[in-house]
């Protein structure tokens, strides 16, 4: 009967770790993003990319593209084109990123012209008194064909006022652009105008907004943090906005893995803010003073425009190189990013050496436990003072089995008569969860992990393992849902817990703790299944290191392995 008993107390307890986890993992702890694989039929295939999204009047970006005349884009990392009609940055893809993980996908696309899909592009002008400045239909006229590193380009326009505008585009080998704009006043009287740049886009973003990535709308004002605004706040906001603005001013849309920002000259004193004109619709303005050009007289204004992927090492770089206070965090570390850094840093620098990053975090892994040695001995010292004393903690059990209050009293006092602490076994455990924890944020949210296989059927380490149990493998023609997709490494991960757990039977625990604990490892299989191949790469590869540790430590002290086998709780 009292088996029965504790074995429903286990489950019960189990249960509502495994759910409760599931419901505020969602908030707090979303898993991977979307397996970039499934397997049918024995077969891999790779799954197709987020769908686009666009107003009713949305039309072919082909046609689009060939609706005005371009002048194109072309960098090591950057392809695509400006449109002349507007003078907007329109039309940009990635080269070095692709939207799947097949050999024939398409690079991402990050700029899209107005009336086509996922439409997303920048603007820069003027808005004054005493000018006619160019509008989104004005056709600008370019000194050159390309933008290139080494050709900036110029583009030119000029009203009836005799006022004539430039904008100036020169852009890096990475993603940052540098506009600068001219208004000479060919007129007869001065006119006062104002610099501004426009980030517009269709739709929110398909990446989710959680408490370990934020998402949408960020900006930087002065002194302050950066802060990062949802994108169903800013529909709210409607036309009015959300305003803000000083010096030091930038702002601009990030997604999980994609950036565009404006950032205006550092000491100028800018107005911004984000808006939405329409429904769908999202832009970041911002624009400078206003400035009273004489006639015969040029004002110029100059800003970056940054677009495409948050790269640690070049977002890191701009931020130093110009002075982009808080840059580097448009990736949303956190507040463990004094740790997470560090484990990236590492984690890249194996990765250099091994070329590949399910390598680089088993050999991370290997680091950490190597440091964490001299703690895993003291702790078997502290497991074989445990032993010693169980004798002794049977008899006071027994003696005060119906007085709880006294049992503890008397306890207590054991353990400092002996010098036993019965939690040291748990530090290095604890010291652990800062490491697994940052490696699960260095997964989720740097661009460095996205669709890195490791080998087989493991094509992305920062999405679940694609290879599912209960489909046999994908010879049966069904997707089981993400809460009993259980993938390969999620049955060694809870193979490796239960070997962990028989090799090193714990002191002292009555019947249902051990039922409890017995289950533990089956649950963690199901909590961890949908979370990032290389987290539960990184967790079996602990284990595994963690039952050598044990089988190295018995043989050096066979006493411990004696009194676990004569302490473990009985089987009945």
């Amino acid at each position: 009967m009292d088996n029965q008993r504790n074995l429903i107390l286990a489950i019960v307890l189990s249960a509502i770790v495994l759910f409760g986890w599931t419901a505020l993992a969602d908030r707090f702890f979303p898993v991977a993003k979307p397996p970039v694989t499934k397997i049918e039929g024995g077969k891999e295939k790779v799954l197709p990319g987020p769908a686009t999204s666009g107003p009713a009047a949305i039309r072919n970006r082909a046609i689009v593209l060939k609706e005005a005349p371009r002048v194109a884009i072309d960098t090591p990392k950057l392809a695509g084109s400006i449109n002349l009609k507007g003078a907007r940055i329109d039309d940009l893809l990635l080269k070095s990123y692709k939207e799947t993980v097949a050999k024939n996908s398409p690079p991402i696309r990050l700029l899209s012209p107005n009336g086509s899909p996922d439409a997303y592009y920048a603007g820069f002008g003027w808005t004054g008194n005493g000018i006619d400045a160019p509008g989104p239909n004005s056709v600008w006229t370019a000194d050159s064909t390309a933008l290139t590193p080494a050709k900036p380009v110029t583009l030119s326009w000029k009203n009836n006022r005799g006022q004539t505008f430039q904008t100036v585009i020169a852009v890096d080998a990475d993603y940052m652009f540098t506009v600068t704009q001219k208004l000479a006043n060919g007129g007869t009287a001065p006119v006062s105008a104002r610099p501004y740049g426009l980030i517009s886009r269709y739709g929110a973003s398909k990446d989710a907004w959680s408490y370990s990535n934020r998402i949408g709308a960020m900006h930087k004002v002065a002194d302050e943090k950066i802060a990062f605004t949802e994108y169903k706040e800013v529909g709210e906001s409607g036309a009015t906005g959300i305003r803000f603005g000083s010096k030091g001013t930038w702002l601009g849309f990030g997604d999980k893995y994609w950036l565009t920002a404006l950032v205006p000259d550092a000491k100028a004193t800018i107005e911004a803010g984000f808006l939405s004109p329409q429904a769908n619709v999202y832009q970041a303005v911002e624009s400078g003073a206003a400035t009273i050009v004489a006639p015969g007289a040029t004002a110029t204004a100059t800003q970056r425009f940054f677009a495409g992927a948050k790269e640690v090492a070049i977002l890191n770089d701009y931020q130093d190189k110009f002075g982009i206070d808080q840059f580097s965090r448009t990736i949303d570390w956190g507040w463990f990013e004094i740790i997470e850094r560090p484990i990236f840093w590492v984690l890249d620098w194996l990765f250099k050496g091994v070329g590949n990053f399910g390598v680089a975090i088993i050999l991370l892994t290997f680091i950490v436990r190597g440091l964490m040695f001299p703690i895993a001995q003291r702790q078997f010292r502290s497991m074989a003072a445990m032993r010693a004393v169980q004798p002794k903690m049977k008899a006071l059990q027994e003696q005060h089995k119906d007085d709880k209050p006294r049992l503890q009293q008397e306890m207590l006092k054991l353990y400092q008569e002996e010098k036993v602490n019965p939690l040291a076994g748990c530090l290095p455990t604890f010291l652990q969860i800062p490491v697994f924890y940052a490696l699960y944020k260095v997964l989720m949210i740097t661009i460095e992990m996205r669709h890195q296989p490791f080998i087989l059927w493991i094509r992305d380490l920062s999405a679940p393992d694609p290879l599912h149990i209960l489909n046999l493998f994908g010879l049966l023609d069904f997707t089981p849902p993400a809460f009993l997709g259980i993938g390969v490494l999620a049955l060694l991960l809870g193979i490796s817990m239960w070997l962990q757990f028989r090799l090193n039977p714990q002191a002292g625990m009555d019947p249902a703790q051990a039922q409890i604990m017995g289950l533990m490892p089956w649950v963690m299989m199901f909590i961890m299944a949908p979370f990032a191949a290389g987290l539960l790469v990184y967790w079996i590869t602990s284990n595994v290191l963690t039952i050598a540790q044990q089988a190295f430590l018995y043989s050096r002290h066979p006493g411990i392995k004696a009194a676990a086998a004569t302490t473990a709780p009985a089987k009945k």
